[in-house]
């Protein structure tokens, strides 16, 4: 009678466990973000988080959802993937909602600056100058504004828009709904598609990485977002290890991890500049 109660309880924790683990899995990688979406809403400022980063994890996501149909890997890395998706749209929300805000703002004070300039020009001189400053100003304000049916490659990624962002994501998803459709049964192709995804994702901190390197600084990255990176990137690795995955993901996870140490080195290296090279430069 003992034995069959410990294998019920054996068969009930390793039950426990497996979930455990699997809810894990797809919250762990939004964990991360938490610090970071309240840093930049509490200071309203988004300048020390690179969106780049959440088009690394938007593609790699997208293409690893795609992967699935092909490997028909474990369901809590699938939800994982969608999960991420969502959180990331949500970051690129609030980054671009502060930026607009920001930039309106200064519009403003420059505007408030203008109209408290001395009067050294005639009323005839002064109503021509209002009338191409006020076109000029409009112009500015114009081409401050950056939307994807632009098309111009120097503001990729930088738009000032969330719709923009969404609409580039649906081409993506349309795009790679209908290669993956017709490519299905070639095998090479969609064991490339998974390597792509997951490399993809293990790359994700390079864009902060070589923000962090470019200003000689940290300033606006939330140290805890990174940690948790390094934590979470390790546990999940581990989790590709025993659960058997495709050997794109352990391999990538493990370069994962190497990048986040990179990171974190970055922070020590740089712990006495509190802000970026640029805004020392203009105190």
């Amino acid at each position: 009678m003992d034995w069959i109660i410990n294998d019920e309880m054996g068969l009930t924790v390793g039950h426990v466990v497996g979930w455990a683990a699997a809810s894990a899995m797809v919250i762990g990688g939004v964990i991360p973000y938490v610090p970071q979406y309240i840093e930049i809403k509490k200071t309203q400022d988004a300048e020390g988080f690179s969106l780049y980063v959440c088009l690394a994890l938007l593609i790699a996501n997208s293409l690893r959802i795609l992967f699935w149909f092909s490997s028909r890997y474990e369901l809590p890395l699938l939800v994982q993937s969608v999960v991420m998706n969502v959180t990331m749209f949500l970051m690129i929300h609030l980054c671009v909602k502060v930026k607009r805000v920001n930039a309106n703002n200064r519009e403003h004070a420059l505007r408030s600056d203008e109209l408290h300039l001395p009067k050294v020009m005639t009323d005839t001189d002064m109503g021509a100058s209002v009338s191409t400053e006020a076109g000029g100003s409009a112009l500015k304000r114009a081409r401050s504004r950056h939307y994807l049916n632009d098309l111009d490659l120097k503001y990729f990624w930088n738009w000032t828009d969330f719709q923009s962002y969404l609409d580039f994501m649906l081409v993506v998803w349309a795009v790679g709904a209908a290669i993956t459709y017709l490519m299905l049964s070639v095998h090479w192709f969609m064991e490339s598609m998974g390597f792509v995804a997951v490399f993809t994702e293990a790359m994700l901190g390079a864009p902060q990485f070589l923000r962090n390197f470019k200003n000689k600084s940290t300033y606006g990255m939330s140290i805890h977002m990174v940690i948790m990176w390094t934590l979470g990137d390790m546990f999940k690795t581990g989790y590709f290890i025993v659960r058997k995955a495709p050997s794109q993901f352990w391999i990538c996870g493990t370069l994962q991890v190497s990048l986040d140490i990179a990171i974190l080195l970055q922070v020590w290296i740089y712990r006495n500049n509190s802000k970026p090279r640029d805004l020392r430069r203009g105190d």
